[in-house]
């Protein structure tokens, strides 16, 4: 298994990014738009399912795990043809001003760090642009 880190800092108030990152289905217009250009939640067994379409053209079921206010953290997992595990978290402290935005992604086959690193962080990239433009 291999674990991808990748961070940012954002000059905003950290509530203004927790408030769209906790957004589950808003990925597309609250928080990376335009890395993310679709997202539909969807139910299976009583869980959210976000389908996310990336603007790269890939497309992820993400399973929702846990959305954390005290903490500001929020997790997901996908399972996929080629992904055997992925466990993702974004997590958004207060830093002197702005915010840090950690983003984890524990992924197998751990090949797969190679692709999700570069996404990682032009998402983060596009999270900064958007908070900091606004």
């Amino acid at each position: 298994m291999a674990t991808v880190v990748a961070e940012t800092f954002i000059e905003t108030t950290p509530e203004r990014v927790w408030d769209a990152a906790r957004d589950y289905g808003a990925l597309h217009t609250r928080l990376v738009p335009g890395f993310v250009i679709a997202t539909e939640v969807v139910s299976e067994e009583g869980t959210p399912v976000r389908i996310v379409r990336f603007g790269s053209g890939a497309i992820a079921r993400e399973t929702m795990v846990t959305v954390d206010d005290e903490h500001r953290r929020v997790v997901w997992s996908i399972r996929g043809e080629t992904v055997r595990h992925h466990n993702g978290a974004l997590r958004i402290e207060g830093v002197d001003g702005g915010c840090r935005v950690e983003w984890t992604a524990d992924v197998l086959p751990a090949a797969l760090a190679e692709i999700f690193e570069p996404a990682m962080r032009q998402g983060l990239a596009a999270m900064k642009a958007h908070f900091e433009a606004a």
